[in-house]
């Protein structure tokens, strides 16, 4: 059961605080009259929130090192993302379970403890009660915005995507509960996902840029062509291929990370124009992290 707890709680700590920033994304997106979609969206970062504070104070000393050097829980800039987001939409933000997850230390012995796997246990049955109704708020902001009843500033792309993230995360979630391991993932399948993941944050960071901003446009541009090539090569990949495959994707991700690093420094400095919140900035060089650990980058 030690690699049910350590796996379950690296990956609440990863897509949980992906799941309350969604949440928070819809919520700054609704015009002002749209009280109820406000509120529904607000339930969730708040419910979101108080669950990633739960799995942050669990994973003290039970979680890899390599998960907390990774970049995918935590950069160096989140914080003042998080404070930054919170001074232009007034959406209150926990800044505290950031400075908790910034001090958290990897797990250093073999154990195991009863009332631990209890513990991760209820927070997986929680996240998973958690992402049925979040799921079913995404898809029903879909329908309204594709149905012309619902205005948003967010894509209807964006809400697919933020989608497909919400239901990755429960099939992780469900298959730990069922087998207690995520430990023969499809690396290929993984490479497809993210791949297209990768690809719709280029789209969606030249959409959300000043049009000024030609240079970083036509980089992101070049990004979403690279990724798209990816994306079909891993489709049709076998498994042979699949090694060069993965690497030539680590050079591009390690590129691509090194761009989005780039821009959360110039929009929390405020020398980049654009229309894209701190910590949307933030969170999608976390993804980049993540999915560099994931395919295993030297």
């Amino acid at each position: 059961m030690e690699l049910y707890m350590i796996q379950s709680l690296e990956t609440h700590l990863f897509f949980g605080r992906i799941m309350k920033e969604h949440s928070l994304f819809l919520e700054a997106s609704f015009p002002c009259k749209e009280t109820r979609w406000i509120q529904r969206a607000r339930v969730f970062r708040e419910e979101f929130e108080a669950f990633l504070s739960d799995v942050v104070r669990a994973s003290d000393g039970n979680v890899r090192q390599e998960v907390l050097d990774s970049g995918e829980i935590v950069t160096p800039f989140t914080l003042f993302a998080e404070r930054k987001t919170h001074q232009y939409t007034d959406i209150p933000i926990n800044s505290e379970i950031t400075l908790q997850e910034q001090r958290l230390t990897a797990r250093t012995q073999s154990s195991r403890c009863c009332e631990m796997v209890r513990r991760v246990r209820e927070l997986n049955l929680r996240a998973l009660r958690l992402l049925a109704g979040l799921i079913r708020l995404k898809e029903e902001i879909l329908s309204a915005m594709l149905s012309c009843q619902l205005y948003t500033t967010n894509y209807p792309l964006l809400i697919q995507h933020i989608t497909r993230e919400a239901k990755l995360y429960q099939s992780f979630v469900m298959h730990l509960e069922r087998t207690g391991h995520l430990c023969n993932r499809d690396i290929q399948g993984l490479e497809v996902f993210w791949n297209q993941i990768m690809m719709e944050h280029a789209l969606f960071i030249r959409g959300l840029l000043d049009p000024t901003e030609e240079e970083l446009i036509a980089t992101a541009d070049e990004f979403s062509r690279e990724y798209r090539v990816l994306l079909e090569a891993a489709k049709d990949a076998d498994e042979r291929s699949m090694a060069a495959l993965t690497a030539k994707t680590c050079e591009e991700t390690k590129k691509y990370r090194d761009f989005k690093m780039a821009g959360v420094t110039g929009i929390n400095g405020c020398e980049i124009r654009s229309i894209i919140l701190p910590l949307l900035a933030d969170h999608v060089l976390r993804e980049a992290n993540h999915y560099l650990r994931i395919l295993e980058c030297r």
